[in-house]
């Protein structure tokens, strides 16, 4: 294990660079697929009017990257809109511009 960046870059071969050797920003839409999915999932209990838009624009985002966990923000992109569902249908039900429990 090494824990300091070698002195002289020019030695390392292209094949055994880990910079190299992974597509650039795939772990980021993984992350982004995985918190569309959690925010979408929490915003059917609370917030949905901030956590529903975040989901949604998350999961397009990470699938617009090509992300690996495709259902997963797939998922999150439903949770998103049925949080803004659940919103429109509790303010209805209230006539309010909110709901509560």
């Amino acid at each position: 294990m090494q824990l300091t960046a070698p002195a002289d870059r020019t030695t390392e071969s292209p094949r055994t660079s880990p910079r190299t050797s992974r597509r650039t920003g795939i772990h980021d839409t993984d992350g982004m697929a995985v918190a569309s999915f959690v925010l979408g999932l929490l915003g059917l209990l609370v917030l949905n009017v901030f956590l529903g838009p975040i989901a949604i624009a998350l999961a397009g985002i990470a699938l617009w990257r090509g992300t690996a966990r495709r259902g997963r923000a797939l998922l999150g992109l439903g949770l998103g809109v049925a949080d803004l569902l659940v919103l429109v249908a509790f303010m209805s039900a209230d006539s309010t511009l909110s709901w509560s429990l």
